[in-house]
């Protein structure tokens, strides 16, 4: 009898014991997410919330979709990766330390560039995304858009100026989207100005996001494919017709066109120095210039487009002023660094 009670006594410590387990488990989850959680800044949330987002409709319309289970675990390693090097950069010393050991040299480079990776990846994958909701494309609206404005097809219209040296300086302008942000990000990264730094990629994210989402709603796929055969040959240049040429052969999404996330970026990252770096401002700004001219002369945008990404990029700047303010003013008010590094 007693042993029997002595039996069941343990039986039923043992359930408890067990019953207790999701709770623990609960509440381990939950320390492990607010320890992760809180060495994201607000460029983390924008890049966290648009993964949500798009997941989220990728589910809703997922039989529009090739390979929908794909995408999602994709986005999920995405999600768990930006994490995980937050998390690592957190762990080490401050990267603008001249002292430290290489691992954490290492993670902390990463911590702080890896949002140009995953503005790359973004993009690209929208190639997947563009037929999301619309099976078919909008480009004879954004055609029509032109004509009302300029009264002419302008990437048609563009092919009578077209010479060599010309071509070769639109390339090269076309180009130049590849830089600002690096340029502006590396100046701002070296000068210790972390502050400064991660605004202008919050700037840039939020810009790009309303691209992504745009182009998930509206598809277009731009002049080049949708005007194919209508000139009369290919433009020819030099060494950087060539090299854009190459980039556009593995990077060209098919899609995506409208709002121009090339103008987007440009426009955020310009945004961005007239805001902490005046001086480099006013060197980019002809250069934006006739990066936004030459998108539509290398027959790769509507003026539509550009004019779309001017708009998308601006109110990235504006909107991310205010999301970084707030930052500034919750952290003080918790006593806490607004900016995670």
């Amino acid at each position: 009898m007693n042993e029997f009670e002595t039996g069941k006594y343990q039986s039923g410590d043992s359930a408890m014991a067990w019953t207790g387990q999701p709770e623990r488990l609960g509440c381990l989850i939950a320390r492990a997410f607010a320890a992760v959680s809180a060495t994201c800044g607000a460029f983390e949330w924008i890049a966290l919330g648009y993964l949500a987002l798009s997941s989220v409709l990728v589910a809703l319309f997922a039989e529009n979709l090739a390979h929908p289970a794909r995408l999602l675990s994709t986005q999920a390693a995405v999600a768990a990766l930006i994490l995980l090097v937050c998390r690592a950069g957190e762990k080490t010393s401050n990267p603008f330390d001249k002292g430290g050991a290489f691992s954490a040299k290492f993670w902390q480079f990463w911590r702080h560039w890896y949002p140009h990776l995953f503005f790359l990846f973004c993009f690209e994958e929208l190639g997947r995304l563009v037929h999301l909701v619309d099976p078919g494309w909008q480009d004879a609206k954004l055609i029509a858009f032109d004509r009302w404005l300029t009264g002419v097809n302008p990437t048609l219209w563009s092919e009578h100026l077209a010479r060599p040296a010309l071509t070769e300086f639109m390339e090269f302008s076309y180009f130049t989207y590849f830089v600002y942000l690096v340029i502006l990000g590396g100046v701002l990264y070296f000068e210790r100005d972390r502050e400064a730094y991660w605004s202008v990629m919050t700037y840039s994210a939020i810009g790009y996001v309303f691209g992504y989402v745009i182009a998930m709603l509206f598809p277009a796929e731009s002049p080049w494919f949708t005007l194919a055969g209508q000139w009369h040959g290919q433009l020819t240049g030099g060494p950087f017709t060539a090299l854009i040429a190459l980039i556009e052969k593995y990077g060209r999404v098919h899609g995506a066109a409208f709002p121009s996330q090339h103008v987007a970026g440009a426009m955020a990252a310009l945004w961005g120095a007239w805001r902490h770096r005046r001086w480099l401002f006013w060197i980019f700004l002809p250069f934006v210039a006739c990066m936004c001219v030459s998108t539509v002369y290398v027959r790769n945008h509507y003026v539509a487009d550009v004019l779309g990404g001017m708009v998308t990029g601006t109110l990235g700047y504006f909107l991310g002023r205010r999301l970084m303010k707030r930052s500034r003013v919750i952290g003080s008010e918790a006593g806490a660094p607004s900016i995670k590094i």
